[in-house]
């Protein structure tokens, strides 16, 4: 009997979520920039470089700013195509030539769009039609990946739906906004590394994200810890947001933050062992149920254990040569 990879046997594509960074690193100046995207060609395309033309763009700047950052996607330091662009929200007067700018000068080498501040789905899909768009005027198929950053009430709302859009590929949550948006009624310690954990709207807000991305295979992605140089309150809180609300990705607003992220969302050598073994012998099986350690496994946990051992492979962790070449190899 011919083995099987365990991609074709264990899932639908409908039911794989889209392979992408454990960390989002964003940077708002020209000088961080270019220092993200050096620390990227150093560690490897374990984390994406988002360049920020909302809240790194000097007001009265913004037309200089977004083309200085398309000008950084299509240069030599982008290395491996995982650099993406935040843009400021749709109603926003740079918006559209922010897009304009960015799908004809980058958009053939740009991973991702990240739209914020949508007031409702109907905002999302005003954001991917001007993308596609301007993709379609500039000779490209489609425009690049969309992500969504969530950060009001209606949104919030609309999370489901947003997740869902063929078009969209993750949905981040934003805290500070979110918790801006309730005037006053939650304090300010719910923006704190611990706080933000605690209170119960904003424990709903990520559960709602999380459950929606994971409802429509797309990547749920956690918030920003503002505490810079706190490496332990980093560490808990992306702890937390890996293990306990599900998420799959994480904001870094410094780079001290980015190796540590990568570090709590990445399997231990012991689960990646266990995973690599129980995958091995369910395909030597021809993917029948198996007895490992005294306990039974089928599809349902083979598809858990493949899912550790890519995300494995997004954070850089070396697999055995011959499992490598079996699963990963250029053949494949």
């Amino acid at each position: 009997m011919e083995r099987v990879h365990p991609r074709q046997v264990l899932f639908d594509n409908a039911d794989v979520a889209p392979d992408i960074p454990v960390c989002d690193h964003y940077c708002g100046t020209e000088g961080r920039m270019q220092k993200s995207l050096a620390l990227q060609a150093e560690l490897g395309p374990v984390f994406d470089v988002t360049l920020d033309c909302e809240d790194g763009a000097p007001v009265g700047g913004e037309v200089a700013h977004v083309r200085m950052v398309a000008d950084l996607v299509m240069s030599d330091a982008n290395h491996f195509g995982r650099v993406g662009a935040r843009v400021h929200p749709i109603e926003h007067r740079a918006f559209a030539d922010e897009i304009e700018t960015l799908v004809s000068r980058a958009g053939t080498r740009l991973s991702h769009l990240m739209i914020p501040k949508p007031r409702d789905l109907a905002d999302v899909e005003r954001a991917v039609q001007a993308i596609d768009a301007a993709a379609r005027r500039h000779g490209q198929a489609q425009g690049p990946a969309v992500h969504v950053l969530i950060e009001g009430h209606g949104a919030l709302r609309d999370a489901f739906a947003i997740a869902a859009h063929p078009r969209v590929q993750s949905l981040s949550f934003g805290l500070m906004d979110f918790v801006s948006a309730h005037r006053g009624a939650i304090p300010v310690t719910a923006m704190s590394v611990h706080g933000q954990f605690e209170h119960p709207l904003v424990r709903r807000a990520k559960l709602e994200i999380a459950a929606a991305c994971h409802a429509a295979a797309k990547v749920p992605s956690h918030c920003v810890v503002t505490e810079i140089g706190h490496t332990a309150a980093l560490q808990a809180a992306a702890t937390r947001a890996a293990h306990e609300f599900g998420f799959m990705r994480m904001w870094s607003i410094h780079p001290e933050q980015i190796q540590p992220i990568i570090d709590v969302f990445a399997p231990t050598v012991a689960e990646l062992d266990e995973a690599v073994a129980i995958v091995t012998e369910a395909q030597a099986a021809h993917w029948a149920p198996i007895r490992h350690r005294d306990l039974l496994h089928d599809r349902a946990s083979y598809r858990y254990y493949w899912q550790v051992i890519e995300r494995a492979r997004r954070t850089g962790q070396p697999l055995p040569a011959e499992v490598e070449r079996a699963w990963f190899g250029p053949d494949i």
